[in-house]
């Protein structure tokens, strides 16, 4: 697939925008790109669908899939393809994560969480404290500027810290943390950070190797491929983890997160969807997805009523933001811009911790995202509509 610089008619890799939607609801789930569909299809129409480590060739090629679309996550990541890891959701990875980890907790240590994450990195570390009698350390994002400070981490940090859960970028308000300096500060007492990566993949050029944490998860529906979850875990602290398994997986590897057999044609998806965006290259998404955010936020800054949530500068920040109409409820406002053929998401989006800081119920607010098929015509297209409520 060559370079794609000009981003103004990518709307034309995705089959699902035909129906003249305006496509809000990004950060829940993206449309998928062309190559990631037929991908999926044509392994299930090839014959390689079988199961691996066999002596036929269809199930060397499901061997040959699990290595291949390791391979392109670890260029998408700037991390080795040793520690990839596939499974449903970002959710059910940290769930067979934290039980792991949580084997090895014992009732003096700690782990530190964030009040800006998304729960599939909140909840499971919970449990984790429960089962194991641990303690968790909540550190706060500002409510005033809607961000993650990194001292506000670091303060927490003791020789008692464990582990570090921290989001890569809010999937509320797009704020971006310090995960690098957060990891750094870690180390230094010899814990170890997962970062919730889900939000920050689509929008940023992520290198695990330069930001150094030791668990790294994504979901390649969040970024045009389908639903499922990648979890990047460091080759030894991999190995080292006291997985739940069956006793057939491997003792070493990735394969000991592996619960059955993988749905190969999601494979074959999440290696086309991860190809998709090394090929348009993150400098031309970031360019494009800025100056689109940039009309929204201060489009709805300049509307009366209208009270947009977290920062109100496009700076550290992925394009997504929360925002209330004066003397409207979240759904309401929702189902009135679906009216115009706009999907946005309305309630907390499962940043539950977040909610209370931002001054929100468990209602939440209207969340919108820009991703990289929004156009200039569809913020146009959203702020009119929310200017009519």
């Amino acid at each position: 697939m060559p370079s794609m610089n000009d981003l103004t008619d990518i709307q034309t890799r995705f089959p699902a925008l035909s129906d003249g939607w305006a496509r809000f609801d990004g950060p829940a789930g993206t449309q998928v790109v062309d190559t990631a569909i037929e991908a999926m299809s044509d392994w299930q129409r090839s014959g390689r669908n079988a199961n691996s480590h066999g002596a036929f060739p269809a199930a060397q090629a499901c061997d040959d899939l699990v290595d291949e679309t390791s391979k392109i996550m670890g260029e998408l990541l700037s991390a080795d393809p040793v520690g990839m890891t596939f499974g449903p959701s970002t959710t059910a990875n940290m769930m067979a994560l934290t039980r792991a980890v949580a084997v090895d907790l014992k009732p003096e240590d700690e782990i530190i969480c964030t009040t800006l994450d998304h729960d599939a990195n909140v909840a499971p570390w919970l449990l984790a404290a429960r089962d194991s009698g641990s303690t968790i350390q909540m550190a706060e994002f500002d409510p005033n500027t809607g961000r993650l400070e990194a001292e506000s981490v670091i303060d927490l940090i003791s020789q008692r810290t464990k582990w570090i859960a921290v989001t890569g970028s809010s999937n509320v308000i797009g704020s971006i943390p310090d995960i690098t300096s957060i990891t750094r500060a870690a180390h230094e007492v010899g814990a170890k950070v997962a970062v919730d990566g889900v939000h920050l993949t689509p929008h940023r050029k992520v290198d695990i190797n330069e930001i150094g944490c030791d668990v790294y998860a994504t979901s390649s529906y969040k970024w045009y491929g389908p639903h499922a979850g990648i979890m990047w875990i460091e080759p030894e602290v991999l190995n080292d983890l006291s997985v739940y398994k069956v006793r057939p997986s491997p003792e070493k590897g990735a394969g000991r997160f592996q619960y059955g057999t993988p749905p190969w044609e999601t494979l074959a998806g999440i290696k086309e969807a991860a190809k998709f965006l090394l090929s348009v290259g993150f400098e031309s998404i970031v360019k494009h997805e800025s100056v689109r955010f940039e009309r929204l936020l201060s489009g709805l800054i300049d509307l009366p009523k209208v009270r947009v949530l977290g920062p109100h500068e496009n700076i550290d920040r992925a394009p997504t933001l929360m925002f209330l109409v004066d003397g409207k409820e979240p759904e309401e406002i929702a189902q009135e811009i679906a009216k115009s053929k706009i999907a946005v998401w309305d309630g907390h989006n499962y940043a539950v911790e977040a909610m209370n800081p931002l001054g929100l119920d468990e209602k939440g607010a209207v969340r919108a995202g820009v991703c990289i098929y929004i156009g200039d015509e569809d913020v146009d297209q959203l702020l009119e509509a929310v200017s009519l409520i």
